[in-house]
C-alpha cells in the first residue's frame, strides 16, 4: 500500500458553498458536487476541487491518461484504468472524501460494456468518460456547519496557498453573462414520438420488454458562461445531486434528484426513482397528485421492476443474503415534481471495489428499462440522438473506498455554443401515450424555464 501524506485543515463555513467555488469555477476541470444548500435541505455535503494531477478521458476505444502534462493512450477497460490511478489511502476524519475520483461516466460509455447497435446521430461528440484524479478538494458539512480542505501529498507551499486562497475570499468584479440565442427545439414532435410509444407497445406486447424509456431531446444555441446559468439552476430547481462541471470539452449543469449508488465503508445503497407527478400552486391539488402517485398501481408496478433489476445488479458484488429493500414507494418532493422513489441496500464483497460495482450497474437501470440490454437495443433505434452525459453519471471515488454517484437527469450539457437537455419517461403496457408525452414536459419544466430566463430577445 502506497504512503501518504494526509492534510486536513479548518476553513471558514459558507451557507452557500457557491460563493466558495466561483472562486475557481473557470479553473480547468473544476468540479463541484452540489448539495444546493440552502435552496435545498435534502443533502449534507458540498465537495469541489479543481486542475487534478491525472485525466483519464475516454472517446471510443482509446482512453488518454494524461499525468503532469504527459499523455498517452490505452485500450485498456476505462474503469480499470481510473483504479490503477486510485491508490488506497485511508482516513479517520469521518469526511466522505479524502481525494480521489470525480467526473463523469455518459451514458454510451455502456458501449465498452455492452454489444449495442449503431443507429442513432452522435451529435454530442464528447467523451464518454471524463475524470480527474484530485489529490485536494474542499468539502462543506452543512449539518455541522463546517468547511475542510483536504489533501494527499501536497507540497507545502502549494497547500499553503490552497489555505490562503479559501480563507481569504477574494470578491469576483467581473461580471459575465449567459444567452440563449434561439428557441428551443426538440428533435420528437408529437408525431414522431406517438410513432416511437407504439414501437415500444409493440415490443412490450411481444415480450421484448417489461419497460423502456422513451426521451426527447432539446437545444439551442448560446453564448457567455455557463457557470451563470448553474447558478440559476441551483435556485430554481435545488436538488441533493446538483453538480458543475468546467470540463475542457464540455460544461455540464446538473439538477439531478436521484442518487446511482453509494458505498460507504462498505454499505452500499441505491435509490432508484420511478413515478412523476407535477406539483401544483393549490395545496389541496398538491396533495392530491402526491396521493395519486403513492396509489398508481402502474407506477408502483413500474418501480418494482426497476428495484427489482437493481437487486439483481448490486447482488453480483454483495455479499450473499445482504440485499434489502428497506423502503419501497417513498415519495420525494422536489421544485417542479413529486417522485416515487425506493431504497435499495446491500454490503459490497470485502475484495470488490466501489468501481467494479459501478461498472456492472452501468448504466442505472431506471433509465433504461428492463430487462436492460434490450431496453438499450431499442432506445438506440427510436431516439434519434445519442444520450451522451445524459443517463450516465456523476460520481466521486474516494482514496479511501467511499463512493457517491448521481443519474444524470435534469442535466444541461454546454459544449461549441449549444446547451441540450434530455426529458422522459418508462413505457409499459398500461401506459397512455398522451399522459408520457406531458410528463417529458413535466421533467422539463426547470430546465426551460432556466433556458427562458436567458433567452436573448431582441
Amino acid at each position: 500500500m502506497p504512503t501518504s501524506e494526509q492534510r486536513l485543515h479548518a476553513l471558514p463555513y459558507f451557507k452557500d458553498s457557491a460563493l466558495l467555488f466561483a472562486s475557481i469555477a473557470h479553473r480547468p476541470w473544476a468540479i463541484f458536487l452540489d448539495s444546493a444548500y440552502p435552496y435545498s435541505q435534502q443533502g449534507r455535503y458540498d465537495i469541489f476541487s479543481c486542475e487534478p494531477d491525472c485525466t483519464l478521458v475516454t472517446h471510443g476505444k482509446l482512453t488518454t491518461v494524461t499525468i503532469k502534462g504527459v499523455s498517452s493512450e490505452s485500450t485498456i477497460d476505462p474503469f480499470l484504468l481510473i483504479k490503477q490511478q486510485l491508490p488506497t489511502i485511508k482516513s479517520n476524519d469521518n469526511l466522505p472524501f479524502n481525494g480521489g475520483a470525480l467526473g463523469y461516466f455518459s451514458y454510451d460509455l455502456s458501449r465498452r460494456l455492452e454489444k449495442l447497435p449503431n443507429l442513432a446521430n452522435d451529435e454530442e461528440k464528447v467523451a464518454e468518460m471524463a475524470v480527474g484524479i484530485y489529490s485536494w478538494a474542499v468539502i462543506i458539512d452543512h449539518q455541522q456547519q463546517q468547511s475542510w480542505l483536504v489533501g494527499n501529498n501536497i507540497k507545502t507551499t502549494f497547500w499553503q496557498q490552497l489555505i490562503n486562497q479559501f480563507n481569504h475570499l477574494k470578491t469576483l468584479t467581473k461580471t459575465t453573462n449567459f444567452k440563449v440565442l434561439q428557441p428551443l427545439q426538440s428533435n420528437m414532435n408529437q408525431d414522431f414520438y406517438t410513432r416511437a410509444f407504439d414501437k415500444i407497445k409493440y415490443y412490450l406486447t411481444e415480450g421484448d420488454c417489461y419497460q423502456v424509456n422513451l426521451t426527447q431531446r432539446f437545444q439551442s444555441s448560446c453564448s457567455g458562461n455557463p457557470w451563470v446559468a448553474y447558478k440559476k439552476l441551483r435556485e430554481i430547481n435545488p436538488a441533493p445531486f446538483c453538480a458543475y462541471l468546467n470540463f475542457p470539452e464540455v460544461q455540464v449543469l446538473s439538477s439531478s434528484p436521484e442518487r446511482f449508488l453509494k458505498v460507504t465503508e462498505g454499505e452500499v445503497e441505491t435509490k432508484p426513482i420511478k413515478g412523476t407527478r407535477p406539483r401544483k400552486i393549490d395545496a389541496v391539488e398538491n396533495q392530491q397528485q402526491i396521493d395519486d402517485l403513492i396509489n398508481s398501481d402502474k407506477d408502483r408496478a413500474e418501480n418494482v421492476m426497476i428495484v427489482d433489476l437493481l437487486r439483481n445488479d448490486i447482488s453480483k458484488n454483495c455479499e450473499r443474503g445482504s440485499v434489502k429493500v428497506p423502503f419501497l414507494f417513498n415519495v420525494e418532493s422536489y421544485a417542479t415534481v413529486h417522485h416515487l422513489v425506493s431504497t435499495v441496500k446491500g454490503i459490497l464483497i470485502k475484495n470488490k471495489h466501489a468501481l467494479d460495482l459501478f461498472k456492472s450497474c452501468f448504466p442505472g437501470g431506471s433509465i433504461t428499462g428492463a430487462p436492460k440490454i434490450r431496453a438499450m437495443e431499442v432506445i438506440e433505434e427510436l431516439e434519434p440522438n445519442r444520450r451522451g452525459i445524459y443517463c450516465g453519471s456523476i460520481a466521486y471515488i474516494g482514496f479511501n473506498g467511499n463512493m457517491d454517484s448521481s443519474i444524470t437527469i435534469r442535466t444541461l450539457v454546454h459544449s461549441n455554443n449549444t446547451i441540450r437537455f434530455w426529458a422522459g419517461g418508462g413505457i409499459v403496457n398500461d401506459s397512455i401515450m398522451e399522459d408520457e408525452y406531458q410528463e417529458s414536459f413535466d421533467k422539463a419544466a426547470a430546465m426551460i424555464e432556466l433556458l427562458t430566463q436567458f433567452r436573448a430577445v431582441k
